[in-house]
């Protein structure tokens, strides 16, 4: 019976994410976990000889969140430009996995049209060994430049 080796499985440690702002492009070395997720839309539909309700999809809707190290005022400068000037940033976030131990190879995903939802704009915490915040977004398409290859069974 084939089974998984662990040594295929992905580190979470083991990746990197690049921003994209207005050509500019920036590791976002502090990233502490970041997970986008494409919800696909529905509508109900009735039809005659089946009294049970079907369901066709109509649509997606991308969104996601990451916890960040509080060590970047990026974020809050966008948010300060919409609340200031009307003026809204979308931006690609490039996601790579690579854990040089497995045989899987690398995936490399880009999120397009990123647009954050709420940021922290200012924060404290006495109790807090390494401040961080969340930021919630939306993104509007996805692309899969590199696939990870099949694992080696054992």
């Amino acid at each position: 019976m084939a089974f998984l080796k662990a040594r295929d499985t992905i580190s979470g440690q083991e990746g990197r994410a690049y921003a994209t702002v207005n050509n500019e492009v920036e590791e976002m070395f502090y990233i502490k976990s970041l997970e986008a997720k494409v919800e696909k839309e529905k509508a109900e539909v009735k039809t005659l000889g089946r009294r049970g309700t079907q369901h066709k999809a109509t649509g997606w809707s991308g969104s996601g969140n990451m916890t960040i190290y509080y060590v970047t005022t990026r974020f809050r400068q966008m948010m300060f430009e919409y609340i200031k000037n009307g003026v809204d940033t979308y931006f690609d976030i490039q996601i790579i996995n690579e854990d040089p131990a497995s045989s899987i190879g690398k995936q490399t995903v880009t999120l397009k049209g990123v647009n954050l939802n709420s940021v922290v704009m200012a924060s404290l915490n006495t109790e807090s060994e390494a401040l961080e915040e969340e930021v919630e977004f939306t993104f509007e398409d996805v692309e899969i430049d590199t696939s990870f290859v099949r694992p080696a069974l054992g």
